[in-house]
Parts: C-alpha cells; sequence; structure tokens
C-alpha cells in the first residue's frame, strides 16, 4: 500500500536528505584533514647536554624541548641526550657547526675557544654579583654576543646560570692572594683561565675534569676551581675540604643551535623556537638557585671549610692584564658592562 507524502512532508524529506549529505562531506573532510595532519611528518632534532637529568641545565633543556613541542603543535620535536651521550662539550660544537647535532647546551668557555669575543662575558672578576650578570646578558650586550656566533655557523638562543667558580683545594685556607701562591691547580679547559690562573700566582696542570678527584687524592694537584654544585656531586670535596669564596669568573652557559636546522623548518617555527628558548631561562635560573643553596648546606654538613676572601681588589688587580690581553677590542662594552647597574 502506498502512502501519499504531502508537499510540507516532501520538502522535510529533502531538508534532512540535504543535512544529512552535508554532515557526511564536512564529516569527510574533517577525517581527510585529520589524515593530513596526523600523516605530516614531525622534525626531530637532537640536543646535546652533558650533564645528568636532574642537573638544572638538563632540566632546562627538557623544559625548552617541551615548550617548542606544544608551541609548534607537535611539528617539531626535540630529543634531549644528557649525561654526554653524544659526547664532551668540545666534540659536540664541532659536530653542532656541521649539522650532526641539532642543539646543544654548553658552557661559554667552550664555545669562546672557537668565538674569542665570548671571552668578554668570562673576564675574572667582571661581574660584581649574580644580579649584575643577569642585567648584561638579559641586554643589548648580551643579545649583541648571542649574534656575534653566527660566522662560526651557529645560532645563540638563550644564557642559563653556572654560578660563580671559586678556588677550593686540600692544603689550605685561602684568605689572600698570598695563599694561592705555588698551589698546583688545575682549571677548566679554557686559555683565559688557565692564564687567570698563573696570574693568580698558581702553577697550571692540565687536565680533564673527570681525572680531577684521583689526581687531588694522589696529590698530582693541590687545588682546582667550580662552582658549589659540581663541587658537590662530582665529590670533590671528600679529597679538598677547603672551598674559597672568591668568585673569580661567573661563565654563564649558552644554549646553540646549528644554523642548519634552518634548512629543515619554516621561518615561523625558528622564531618560536627562539622564543621558548628565552622563556626557558627562567625556569633554569630557578632551578639553578635551589641546585646551588642546596650544595651549600650539604657542603658545610659534610665538614667542608668555606672561606671568603679577604680583599677582592688584590685579586682583581693581579688580573687586570688579561682584559687588555683577550679583549682589547671590546674595551668600550667592557666599560659598559662595568658601569651597568
Amino acid at each position: 500500500m502506498l502512502m501519499r507524502v504531502s508537499k510540507r512532508g516532501m520538502k522535510t524529506i529533502k531538508r534532512l536528505i540535504i543535512v544529512v549529505i552535508g554532515l557526511l562531506i564536512f564529516g569527510g573532510c574533517q577525517s581527510h584533514i585529520s589524515k593530513q595532519e596526523k600523516s605530516k611528518p614531525a622534525v626531530y632534532f637532537r640536543l646535546a647536554e652533558i650533564h645528568p637529568p636532574d642537573h638544572p641545565t638538563t632540566q632546562a633543556d627538557n623544559e625548552f624541548a617541551r615548550l617548542v613541542q606544544e608551541r609548534t603543535n607537535g611539528r617539531v620535536v626535540i630529543k634531549v641526550y644528557d649525561s654526554q651521550k653524544l659526547g664532551p662539550e668540545m666534540e659536540v660544537l664541532d659536530q653542532i657547526q656541521f649539522g650532526a647535532i641539532d642543539f646543544a647546551r654548553v658552557s661559554t668557555g667552550t664555545v669562546a675557544e672557537i668565538s674569542p669575543q665570548l671571552n668578554v662575558l668570562q673576564l675574572p672578576y667582571i661581574y660584581r654579583d649574580s644580579y649584575h650578570m643577569w642585567r648584561v646578558l638579559n641586554s643589548e650586550v648580551g643579545d649583541f654576543f648571542l649574534e656575534s656566533i653566527k660566522d662560526k655557523k651557529l645560532i645563540g638562543l638563550t644564557w642559563y646560570d653556572a654560578g660563580a667558580r671559586n678556588f677550593y683545594n686540600s692544603v689550605r685556607e685561602i684568605r689572600n692572594l698570598d695563599d694561592l701562591e705555588g698551589l698546583k691547580v688545575r682549571v677548566m679547559e679554557s686559555q683565559l683561565l688557565v692564564d687567570m690562573a698563573k696570574a693568580l700566582g698558581t702553577y697550571v696542570i692540565p687536565m680533564s675534569y673527570g681525572e680531577v678527584y684521583s689526581a687531588m687524592q694522589r696529590g698530582v694537584i693541590d687545588a682546582a676551581e667550580n662552582n658549589y654544585p659540581s663541587y658537590d656531586t662530582s665529590l670533590h670535596y671528600e679529597v679538598a675540604k677547603y672551598y674559597t669564596v672568591d668568585e673569580h669568573v661567573r661563565i654563564p652557559e649558552i644554549l646553540i643551535a646549528s644554523q642548519k636546522i634552518q634548512d629543515r623548518i619554516a621561518e615561523a617555527d625558528l622564531e618560536i623556537i627562539k622564543a621558548c628558548a628565552k622563556e626557558s631561562q627562567a625556569f633554569q635560573r630557578e632551578k639553578w638557585l635551589i641546585k646551588e643553596k642546596e650544595s651549600e648546606l650539604k657542603l658545610k654538613k659534610a665538614g667542608v671549610i668555606i672561606t671568603e676572601i679577604e680583599s677582592r681588589s688584590e685579586f682583581e688587580e693581579a688580573v687586570r692584564p688579561l682584559y687588555d690581553q683577550y679583549a682589547s677590542s671590546y674595551l668600550e662594552i667592557i666599560k659598559q658592562i662595568q658601569e651597568m647597574e
């Protein structure tokens, strides 16, 4: 039996059919777009870090990577390789220049070996304190030095904290310049720091960081220098119980990228990467301050003898010739740094 449908009913049916077809078409498009987005390959990068997973810079590396992946909607993925898995800093720096590694967190001292202008930022006693250093690094001066490494096929992204480096030794308390005289000291692998230690009256013995503990234990060296967390985590306080707060240098860490990454991502994503790097700085600085205080308290409980120098001026005077030796082309910038409030 056939049913008769009114004109109004026919119109209603037609509308329903149009709606259903529209929904099918829209759903199909959405499904197609979703599949396209899912099938679009993400760009994967590697970031090299020498410190262990719980170190403040490693934590900041991971925060940087998280921000980049989030802000690019997964288009850019950065994998952090900590604990020196991709090699020591100098080797990593070589590979970044050739694009074999994409990102790295390294010491400014390491980069200064190929970009000597960065020595300005690690001249002995150039900063009054931590606040002064960060006023400099987050100013036009800091931006200038981030840009200055472009000719080495590097992109300077941001600065991280590494505190102040201080001398520690197994022989005696250091209160003045005379107390340093003749000590056999290992310094960071930087010609500037080697010359600084010599200017302060010490006898420099080069060696890798990993050899310091046993060398101190056997009397091959008497002293070394580093910040509180490194002195703590390396267990050097077990063989060198005298720690002198002289803050001879503050060497910031630098987060860098290979210029080769520009061949693999859009300019917009590169700008996102730069913004995320800047944002991660505050995270790292907060983590650093916490770790620094934890290490200081731990060392005091362990019986480390912590001494502050009597007069910084005699130390400053002893190293003054290094300013002309290492930064004669940047004396105006040095003056600007020293006068910065």
